[in-house]
């Protein structure tokens, strides 16, 4: 099975570039499931039913979400009606934390997808990663095939413990949330496919996606923070594709794409 995760989606950029790059993306690699992360899908703060049902008309095929998952008010009936693609952090207390993970069948195998957040350096103060994620994997035993973690953290050492404590009990471990791709895909020890950043969806000429002068005024002057969208039309692609053995679950090989194409914004 091949399956392909993009980073942190940025705003209608990233949105215009999977409508156009998605379907020759899936023929070209034969991918079979499609993930991305929507923290920043509508305008840079969570997600919309629009920008949802535009990822889904693109051909994603689930949402998962971070930080900014309550930034919007739409966020939360979406969750509630059971939407097919959306999830988001599982150790979020404020909903059943059965919102933070999606079982779904590819290819006559069952694909678990857990969207989990960090504690360390972020702003809210979510319920323990470990334990959560202990609780999902023993809910689900025997009832998937492959799985999935996107967890959406800032610091590159709770990453790295969390994948490294999940290793061969998950599929694969994907970073998301500094919208820096990191150089350390490998597959660990015991068959997990791992990554500390996928990197983002969104306009190169930027930080992290944001007109650079407003980000760079901000921290030069301690003043308040404008988010506006670069409008470079120049988008950098960040994913992974990983390939998993369908009979063992475990992963063969995770390959980082970092590509940049050009829209019409």
């Amino acid at each position: 099975m091949n399956i392909l995760f993009f980073g942190d989606l940025v705003g209608r950029p990233a949105r215009n570039i999977l409508k156009q790059v998605l379907p020759d993306m899936k023929k070209k690699y034969k991918i079979d499931l499609t993930i991305a992360n929507g923290d920043n899908l509508a305008h840079g703060k969570g997600v919309t039913k629009n920008t949802i049902a535009e990822l889904k008309e693109a051909g994603v095929d689930i949402v998962t979400c971070g930080d900014h998952t309550w930034d919007t008010s739409q966020a939360i009936e979406i969750l509630e009606s059971g939407h097919d693609s959306f999830i988001c952090p599982a150790n979020y207390p404020v909903l059943d934390y059965k919102k933070g993970y999606k079982i779904v069948e590819v290819n006559g195998n069952k694909v678990l997808v857990i969207n989990l957040i960090g504690r360390v350096f972020l702003k809210d103060h979510p319920d323990c990663p470990f334990r959560v994620v202990d609780q999902i994997l023993e809910d689900n035993a025997g009832k998937f095939d492959i799985s999935v973690v996107d967890f959406h953290g800032e610091a590159t050492s709770e990453k790295r413990a969390l994948g490294l404590y999940l290793d061969s009990r998950v599929s694969c471990f994907l970073g998301t949330h500094t919208h820096i791709q990191t150089a350390d895909e490998e597959i660990l020890f015991g068959g997990t496919a791992y990554i500390s950043d996928v990197g983002m969806v969104g306009p190169k000429d930027s930080i992290l996606g944001c007109k650079k002068e407003f980000v760079i005024e901000q921290m030069q002057n301690q003043t308040k923070f404008r988010y506006e969208i670069s409008e470079d039309d120049n988008i950098l692609v960040g994913a992974v594709i990983i390939e998993i053995d369908e009979k063992s679950g475990k992963a063969q090989k995770i390959s980082r794409l970092n590509e940049i194409r050009k829209i019409a914004l």
